[in-house]
């Protein structure tokens, strides 16, 4: 018996030390922070310091274990995003580098997940006047894309007409798996793909297309929404048809290829970045992102403060998480930040009731259908697929009780009985993965579907046809902030107000893949060169484009400067008037928290009177007032001499956010937030400015002075921002505005404020 149990002993200490072992010996990717200064002069460059660096950890464990351990192996060096390099370690070797000379931090790798031609008119751009031709329709500025490639044959990307391509552009087309270089023009001047860290995180893998060739649609997609060229009759099956175009339209596109249908790192993701930063890209669209990181844990962060030194414009996605609060990613103070919003154009199908009259749905069926008139049946709740079986000749109205997978149950009913068409009656707000249906199928909303089952049940014969492939213009409201779109604050900023502003997100056109299934009609795939995508991935690119028609029509304007245009010119009411609502909240007013300052306005943009402009020494006080350690803040910046003498979490920022949160005050203990605030006048002449404030719930806000007048153009003047309230408000969020409008008129600079007793969960 006693020998049992030391057998049993010896067993699982022997397990317990492989697993341990294994551990140790089992590689992972890591971000690698060096100190250049403390590079030893006998290296020639980095690269060979690094290479160095990681084989003598291999070689001194080796000498110490007597065991065999993987090769520490050299993914890529850095030589903007960061300080450094990336490598594949063992834990052993991690811990040995952590002692090695110049040794700053460390991240391990991370995943990362995408957030997924009407637009243009919807926003005001014209080929007459405004942001267009001001910019020259974006001629010369470049935007670089890190995506999931690009399909280089589409016509988005036809260069005809184009001039050489700048003489300051580095970059280059990489050939690879059916890709070759030749497949570059003056338009797609770039292309290049980037997957060390997805195949050294997965050794044993095979990439299906190792070149920069998108064989998953989003690249192509976000590319052509940014800058693609004139497509006439583009369209989705009948659905939105017309000439597609790009915000910037003029504008060179690149794609740095480091998003993966096998999978996404952060490795490869600052990799692509640092690449464009080299090539000398003007604008970056990033429509992915990580959650819940601290700004020194977030390589996207990181990489991103290096491009903004190097002028780059960056434009993120809030994400897809919403309608719920703190959800978004990317609520970094020195990148825009992104929401998505819904334009005034829908899609359907008409359904006619006899000679009674007719009702419009929502739909996005593919196929052609006939324009017989067909019996029609209500079924109320759909539930019996044999009662439906019966029923195949018919039109069939299913009644959505609203109940959880309610009407997708109904859905399948109708799919599975095959019958000749299903009209559903639904107040649901998530009818995109529906619509797009393989057969036809019609959604209503409450009021026309009681139309529609009163003609039935007062009509001995009632007979109705559908009418698809039907586009309907000037919908009102909108735009409509989405559900999906991830709402602030920032977990990793809170005291920077996120997201920054919200574009056309919902139901976008653009150029796609050819070889890439869009839809399916019955159980075939249906292919086109223009899907409907929606998504903040879509809303991303949108500002993107418009960023770069922004550089090229003020070129000395900084990327702050840019988005401090873009913000105080947003719109917060919509095409009847009205504030913009939320469908995530039941259609009530929308919160800056969800759509930021408001909904894009290019044209207003272009002369936006005063802009909040922001250094990077005004970053790196922000850094200082979060209480980062030097260390923390070194991996950000990659410098040892950053000044804290004056902490600030107080950025000249074109939005206010204060925090009313303290739950433990005695009743009616009042406290006041104060915002100092810098502005630059950019308009040509001198202006006289007075402030106005919009009434908020539960506080009191004030500013001082209300007047500011300016003499020249790029003069600046200071104010303060007072909001006082209790400690601990009422509400979760009270929202207004401050506007600042001249005595000509001519602009108005308005900034949302917001007071929230919302408590970051961290």
């Amino acid at each position: 018996m006693a020998a049992h149990h030391i057998n049993l002993l010896f067993i699982c200490l022997y397990f317990s030390l492989s697993f341990i072992f294994t551990k140790q010996v089992q590689a992972d990717n890591y971000i690698i922070h060096m100190d250049h200064s403390a590079m030893p002069k006998a290296f020639a460059g980095r690269q060979s310091w690094y290479l160095a660096t990681l084989s003598s950890l291999s070689a001194n464990l080796i000498a110490n274990t007597n065991s065999t351990i993987p090769t520490a192996e050299l993914l890529y060096s850095y030589n903007h995003v960061i300080q450094g390099f990336s490598a594949s370690l063992t834990l052993a070797q991690l811990e040995a580098l952590k002692n090695s000379r110049g040794y700053v931090s460390s991240i391990r790798d991370k995943t990362v997940k995408l957030d997924t031609t009407y637009s243009f008119k919807f926003l005001g751009l014209s080929s007459d006047a405004g942001l267009w031709p001001a910019s020259g329709f974006g001629k010369d500025v470049i935007i670089g894309l890190i995506d999931t490639g690009v399909w280089p044959e589409s016509e988005s990307f036809n260069d005809d007409g184009m001039n050489d391509v700048p003489l300051r552009w580095k970059g280059k087309c990489e050939s690879g798996t059916q890709f070759n270089s030749s497949l570059c023009n003056k338009k797609l001047i770039g292309a290049r793909s980037f997957n060390k860290g997805l195949i050294a995180n997965n050794p044993s893998i095979t990439i299906a297309m190792n070149s920069p060739r998108d064989t998953a649609g989003h690249g192509t997609h976000t590319s052509s929404t940014a800058a693609g060229t004139y497509v006439g009759d583009a369209s989705y099956f009948g659905y939105a048809q017309g000439t597609a175009r790009g915000m910037a339209p003029g504008a060179r596109v690149a794609m740095y290829k480091a998003l993966w249908d096998e999978g996404s790192y952060t490795t490869d993701v600052i990799a692509a970045i640092d690449q464009a930063i080299n090539d000398g890209v003007d604008v970056l669209s990033l429509s992915f992102g990580l959650d819940e990181l601290e700004l020194y844990e977030d390589p996207i962060a990181i990489a991103t403060f290096a491009a903004i030194e190097k002028n780059i414009f960056v434009s993120t996605s809030a994400g897809n998480e919403g309608p719920d609060l703190e959800t978004l990613h990317n609520g970094t103070p020195w990148v825009l930040t992104v929401a998505a919003g819904t334009m005034d154009r829908s899609f359907g199908a008409s359904l006619s009731l006899g000679t009674d009259g007719y009702v419009r749905g929502a739909a996005l069926y593919p196929g052609n259908f006939s324009s017989t008139q067909y019996p029609i049946v209500f079924m109320d709740k759909c539930h019996k697929t044999k009662e439906l079986k019966k029923l195949v000749g018919m039109i069939i109205v299913c009644q959505d009780p609203g109940k959880e997978d309610s009407l997708n149950d109904q859905f399948s009913s109708i799919q599975v009985a095959g019958n000749v068409a299903g009209v559903f009656i639904t107040n649901s707000t998530l009818l995109d993965i529906f619509t797009q249906s393989p057969f036809p199928a019609i959604f209503l909303e409450q009021k026309d579907g009681d139309i529609v089952v009163d003609y039935i049940k007062t009509n001995k014969n009632p007979k109705a046809s559908i009418e698809f492939k039907t586009t309907f213009l000037g919908s009102k409201p909108s735009p409509i902030v989405t559900s999906y779109t991830s709402r602030g604050p920032s977990y990793s900023a809170p005291s920077v107000l996120k997201p920054d502003i919200m574009a056309p997100g919902d139901s976008i056109l653009a150029a796609w893949p050819l070889n890439i299934g869009v839809a399916r009609l019955n159980e075939d795939m249906l292919f086109s060169s223009f899907n409907l995508l929606s998504g903040t991935s879509m809303a991303c690119p949108h500002v993107a484009g418009i960023a770069a028609l922004l550089k090229g029509a003020h070129p000395d304007w900084s990327p702050t400067a840019i988005r401090s245009a873009l913000m105080t010119t947003s719109d917060p009411i919509d095409n009847t008037g009205n504030p913009i609502e939320d469908i995530g909240t039941n259609l009530q007013p929308a919160t800056p928290l969800a759509m930021g300052a408001g909904h894009i306005n290019p044209n207003k943009a272009l002369d936006p009177g005063l802009v909040y402009d922001a250094t990077v020494q005004d970053y790196i006080d922000f850094l200082c007032g979060l209480n980062f350690t030097p260390q923390q803040i070194k991996t950000i910046t990659r410098s040892s001499s950053n000044n804290c003498s004056n902490p600030s979490l107080d950025l000249n920022y074109p939005s206010f956010i204060a925090y009313f949160n303290d739950r433990n005050v005695k009743p009616d203990s009042n406290t006041v937030k104060e915002f100092q605030r810098t502005v630059t006048n950019v308009g040509e002449g001198s202006f006289i400015y007075k402030a106005s404030l919009t009434a908020m719930k539960g506080v009191k806000v004030s500013v001082e002075p209300d007047t500011l007048v300016f003499k020249e153009i790029n003069e600046k003047k200071s104010f303060k921002l007072s909001i006082e309230g209790p400690r601990q408000l009422d509400k979760t969020v009270s929202f207004g505005y401050l506007i600042w409008e001249d005595s000509q008129r001519k602009h108005a600079v308005r900034s949302p404020i917001v007071a929230t007793s919302y408590n970051i969960d961290k």
